[in-house]
């Protein structure tokens, strides 16, 4: 009887007659030795090649049609500016038909500002969604969430009318605003609208 709880068994690759190691054993007919031959090696060879090659392509391409895409939205974003700026600048007259002396623009007034951002209402008036700090809107008392319903003599149904109101008022003068806060009261506050710097 054999006793094989004392034997050690051979490691995976080894002959078991004497210890061979994982790369070479004896060939049985001939008696000469040679590598040992493993079927699934080269399919798994050949698959980790092509994980490899799918991988690098994939790669490949999200990089190239990124880099495409980039370059893309650049150009279409830089020739709609182009186009806007294009639009802006009058056509130019050739140098043989310009004036020898050039008119100087007149002055333009400063402009006036109230210090404040505003959106339109859900019902009539501007929103105030920030005062700067410091500010002519800030200084009358203003404050976030307020609705601008009058400025001086004239009525404010959205920002686009509270923004000519304040474009049309002279800087350093006081305009009487009617506000409605956010509580619901209604109170009557005077602003001086600064200069635009």
């Amino acid at each position: 009887m054999e006793q094989t709880a004392l034997r050690p068994k051979p490691m995976p690759g080894q002959d078991p007659r004497d210890g061979a190691g994982a790369d070479r054993a004896e060939c049985a007919d001939h008696g000469d030795v040679g590598p040992v031959r493993r079927p699934h090696a080269a399919h798994r060879r050949g698959q980790r090649l092509r994980g490899l090659l799918f991988g690098l392509c994939a790669g490949t391409l999200l990089v190239l049609s990124g880099v495409g895409i980039g370059t893309v939205g650049a150009t279409v974003i830089g020739m709609s500016r182009l186009a806007e700026l294009r639009h802006r600048t009058p056509p130019s007259a050739p140098a043989a038909r310009a004036p020898a002396t050039a008119p100087s623009p007149a002055p333009v007034p400063p402009a006036a500002t109230l210090g404040v951002e505003a959106v339109d209402a859900q019902k009539a008036g501007a929103l105030v969604v920030g005062v700067h700090v410091p500010g002519p809107g800030y200084a009358a008392g203003l404050v976030r969430g307020d609705i601008l319903l009058q400025f001086g003599p004239a009525r404010v149904d959205s920002a686009a009318d509270l923004a000519r109101a304040v474009a049309h008022a002279r800087p350093g003068q006081g305009v009487l605003l009617t506000v409605r806060h956010r509580s619901g009261g209604y109170q009557q506050l005077t602003a001086v609208p600064g200069v635009v710097t």
